[in-house]
């Protein structure tokens, strides 16, 4: 009996396009582009064993790669009779944002097997306000840990009442630490060692757009031409175009099902939001916010589906190549986390060579090695680092502070940050503020880290229009790089937790 139906990733052998003089490889990824844009989209492809129906599903270009359709035990003829052409399976990657959550051990996503039968825990309701006049804060995610080593606690989302009753068990709990990360407007919480009850109120701390956060320490300046004449590509969960302090220049949604020319948020908590406005946010405090490079022509390529926490690396290399097209000169990409796959490698290769430089999230893992695709050698691979003075007491940031501290004492390493020899650069990452669907957030990650680091490098080469003037080739690529290089500043570290430093003016 067949089995189910299963998606894979179909490449030509040498790379994201098939050879120029391999005939045969251009004539097999034509026939599937052909098939894709027929109605049925059900390719008959031929075999050893006879003619194998194939469903293609996407396509990143007429002789690029395809996601195509069909069952596990149809792989080994499919090997057999194309030989040149790869077939790889579909992985996904996540957001690079810090986020503690019961049951994960690094803030990411975990699912919790619940007991037949079980008796539910009795829980402790508990109110989220702010601190500014008391009214309740819906949607804000609560985690109370009472084992934050082993992630064992419980948590949950405030109602309109900025209420969430937490399963604890019994009326009151000591707590070792309780995080509170709202939606906007405020400063995510973190209280440490205190006993919940019932009743318990938890304010937030609304935020002071006038406030020095690490990035704007680090990037200060009020020039709007900072970074003109660099085009960036922000490949993420896509960019609110109707925010006033953002200007989105078009882009691309790459999902597969979705509409190209929805490349806008895709509703889930604003990642790529808070991404563009740490690069290119045009705004003035106090009503508004300034990003490191808000002169740049900004674009966004939608690699997360509507709703969705996780993308294909597909999705990605379709993005990758886009923004390419486009002519993008830097991408930033503050996701990871899956499992390395020679197509995102074949996409960050293709982009590289044409002359396009890309920045990767390392990733939070509380010193990890470097996920992919930042351990990848094409990329800027980008720690996240923090300053004490640059977030209010009682905060998230807060519970990020940690060894290594710099040459000036005030800067450190996440904790939270992944390390390794494939580090690249640090970037201010913890505690940002910067824009979100519904007006301003802040967020922690080296998912922040990487826009600071995007954003100095765009500023840079605005100002340096005979690199941005040289053939788009890998000559061009590692001019960019090499002058990155060569203004990055050691902060004293070390080299696995900064590589080359921060880019410095």
């Amino acid at each position: 009996m067949p089995s189910k139906k299963t998606q894979y990733v179909v490449v030509p052998a040498g790379g994201l396009i098939a050879a120029e003089d391999n005939p045969q490889q251009i004539q097999f990824f034509q026939s599937l582009q052909q098939t894709f844009a027929s109605s049925n989209k059900v390719h008959r492809m031929s075999t050893h064993t006879g003619m194998l129906p194939v469903k293609v599903v996407d396509s990143i270009g007429e002789n690029k790669a395809k996601l195509i359709e069909c069952g596990p035990e149809d792989l080994p003829a499919l090997r057999a009779s194309h030989p040149s052409v790869r077939i790889l399976p579909v992985v996904y990657f996540q957001p690079a944002v810090m986020r503690y959550q019961i049951g994960t051990q690094f803030g990411a996503v975990a699912a919790r097997a619940k007991m037949k039968g079980a008796a539910k825990p009795s829980a402790i309701t508990v109110t989220i306000v702010s601190s500014h006049d008391g009214k309740p804060v819906a949607k804000a995610m609560v985690v109370a840990f009472t084992d934050f080593a082993s992630k064992v606690g419980a948590q949950g989302t405030t109602n309109a009442r900025g209420q969430v009753a937490l399963a604890l068990g019994g009326s009151s709990k000591k707590i070792e630490r309780l995080y509170v990360y709202p939606a906007s407007s405020f400063w995510p919480g973190l209280l440490e060692k205190i006993t919940l009850k019932t009743g318990t109120k938890v304010p937030l701390q609304t935020i002071d757009l006038t406030l020095v956060d690490c990035v704007r320490f680090f990037y200060g300046g009020d020039d709007m031409t900072f970074g003109q004449g660099v085009t960036v590509g922000v490949v993420d969960s896509g960019i609110a175009t109707n925010h006033p302090g953002l200007v989105v220049q078009g882009g691309q949604n790459t999902v597969t099902g979705e509409k190209p020319g929805d490349f806008g948020d895709n509703g889930t908590e604003g990642h790529g939001t808070h991404v563009a406005g740490i690069i290119a946010a045009r705004g003035i405090p106090p009503s508004g916010i300034r990003g490191v490079a808000p002169g740049v022509t900004l674009r966004s390529y939608r690699v997360f589906g509507q709703g969705a926490a996780s993308s294909s690396n597909f999705a990605i290399a379709k993005a990758i190549d886009a923004a390419v097209a486009d002519n993008c000169d830097l991408i930033n990409m503050s996701l990871g986390g899956g499992d390395p796959d020679s197509l995102t490698a074949d996409a960050l290769t293709a982009a590289h060579n044409a002359g396009v430089v890309v920045f990767a999230a390392n990733g939070n893992d509380s010193r990890q090695p470097v996920s992919f695709p930042a351990a990848n050698s094409i990329c800027q691979a980008v720690s996240a680092m923090g300053r004490l003075g640059t977030f209010p007491k009682d905060t998230e940031p807060n519970g990020s502070v940690a060894a290594p501290f710099g040459k000036d004492k005030k800067n450190f390493i996440a904790d939270f940050s992944n390390i390794g020899p494939e580090t690249d650069l640090t970037g201010p990452g913890v505690g940002v503020m910067s824009t979100v669907p519904k007006g301003f957030g802040v967020m922690s990650g080296t998912s922040m880290a990487t826009p600071a680091e995007t954003g100095a490098a765009a500023r840079l080469l605005g100002a340096k229009p005979d690199i941005l003037k040289m053939p788009r080739d890998q000559n061009r690529a590692s001019a960019m790089i090499t002058a990155i290089a060569s203004t990055s500043k050691l902060l004293g570290f070390g080299a696995i937790y900064e590589g080359k430093g921060m880019i410095s003016f």
